[in-house]
């Protein structure tokens, strides 16, 4: 049957702010209390979608979360009205408001890990949402992220929703971010690839020393048990601590994938050829590609500082393969150069397109942070809330709607500002309107 790949891109939110909130993420760390522009970073997530549509591909949207999370600060023992709950917290515990109104829930990579009819026993999509749970601002994330997700994938006849993996480190979960499936057409049967940290139960199993591994083994395993995926097409992959140290705290700033292409660092993995002979034999068929960046080409520091690996590989309509990459590869000697070489080789990859995301990329997250790919037959594409899927329309309507709701800065101290919630709260009030998605948001469920 014909499938799809759908990307879905995350809407950055109106409190876009750079708190310095991820351990590990080099950007995170290194812009934190710098002033951001929520209204030029929407703007720049939404002209990534354009232009991916503009292309031919298939173009979705995911709303963002409720910022700040007044329903969370309550839990924590900060009372009274919306306002003073906010003077509590900024006061007593700037860091919690800070977490509480991050914006992360951009990086829609991080949002759920999905499997397609294809590749369950069941022949439904399957939906299991991250529970973040390595980062405080982000394990608050899934409730809102779940509901969003059933009033995107509304049927459930086509649709099947799981909840979040258990809290807490055993069963760390960060979504498709440690994930990749590889196929040849994308209504074929797919290997899944799961990269993961570390043994949770085994802590004799090698793991990094200086930052953490978010991804766990057991979490990684459950998510593919949960999606009723065949064991012959399924392959785990350690990370190799040495570069979640460097900071790739999450696979996808070292691989990415695309059907029948692994395009990856030579230190991404534990033992990589032993994973690449995993996914060959449950690829099949001799037709899989392994596109690996050596270490003297592309440092590791480079490859995370240009998110090199944390570019979108998408299949265009003529078939060809396209890099879509951020503006800081191009600033990158070492990367431009090798990008510039790899076009003319014999590889499925033919071009290279670039693309201004700077807001999310001083935030620690590139092009390929931003999207969820959801592979979807024309029957589910049908069956699905028509009303998140990218047209010439949609865009103008919420580029208007962004420039109606968002400020132009946001820093820390705007945190703690009421009219700041107020302006949100109306903005994804109206956002839930043109998405067709219904009641989501904790303000409108009290």
């Amino acid at each position: 049957m014909k499938a799809f790949e759908v990307n879905f891109d995350g809407l950055v939110g109106p409190t876009h702010n750079y708190a310095g909130l991820s351990l590990g993420n080099v950007a995170s760390l290194k812009n934190v209390s710098q002033e951001a522009r929520p209204k030029e970073a929407a703007l720049q997530g939404l002209a990534k979608m354009k232009a991916l549509h503009d292309l031919g591909l298939k173009q979705g949207v995911l709303a963002p979360q409720e910022r700040p999370d007044l329903h969370t600060l309550r839990r924590l023992g900060f009372g009274g009205s919306d306002a003073e709950v906010l003077g509590k917290a900024a006061k007593q515990a700037p860091k919690v408001l800070a977490a509480c109104s991050s914006a992360s829930s951009m990086w829609t990579a991080n949002a759920c890990t999905m499997a397609p009819s294809a590749d369950s026993a069941d022949g439904r999509v399957h939906f299991t949402p991250a529970n973040l749970a390595n980062k405080f601002h982000r394990s608050i994330e899934w409730p809102t992220t779940g509901r969003i997700l059933q009033a995107m994938f509304n049927n459930p006849r086509h649709f099947v929703h799981h909840d979040a993996l258990p809290m807490g480190d055993h069963f760390g979960d960060e979504g498709a971010a440690n994930h990749t499936r590889f196929c040849r057409d994308y209504g074929d049967p797919g290997v899944h690839l799961f990269a993961y940290g570390k043994h949770a139960f085994d802590a004799g199993k090698p793991a990094p020393k200086k930052f953490p591994a978010r991804q766990t083994f057991e979490a990684s395993a459950a998510v593919a048990r949960l999606h009723q995926l065949s064991d012959a097409k399924t392959v785990f992959a350690q990370q190799n601590p040495a570069v979640i140290d460097q900071g790739v705290f999450h696979n996808d700033v070292i691989a990415v994938g695309n059907r029948n292409v692994l395009f990856t660092h030579e230190q991404a993995f534990l033992n990589r050829m032993q994973v690449y002979r995993a996914l060959d034999a449950a690829y099949g068929d001799g037709e899989f590609h392994v596109v690996e960046v050596a270490d003297s080409d592309v440092p590791v520091t480079d490859a995370v500082s240009s998110y090199l690996f944390n570019s979108q590989l998408v299949s265009l309509p003529s078939g060809d393969m396209a890099i879509i990459a951020p503006g800081e590869c191009e600033a990158t000697d070492s990367v431009k150069q090798y990008l510039d070489w790899l076009v003319e080789q014999e590889t499925p990859i033919k071009s290279v397109q670039i693309f201004d995301v700077k807001q999310s990329m001083q935030n620690g997250g590139g092009p390929a942070c931003l999207r969820q790919r959801v592979v979807l037959t024309e029957q589910e594409l049908t069956a699905m809330n028509p009303g998140v899927l990218l047209s010439d329309a949609l865009f103008e309507q919420l580029n208007g709607w962004v420039k109606r709701h968002y400020r132009e800065t946001v820093t820390e101290a705007d945190l703690a500002d009421p009219a700041l919630l107020s302006e949100s709260r109306t903005a994804l009030d109206e956002l839930t309107t043109i998405l067709k998605l219904g009641s989501v948001y904790p303000f409108q469920l009290d």
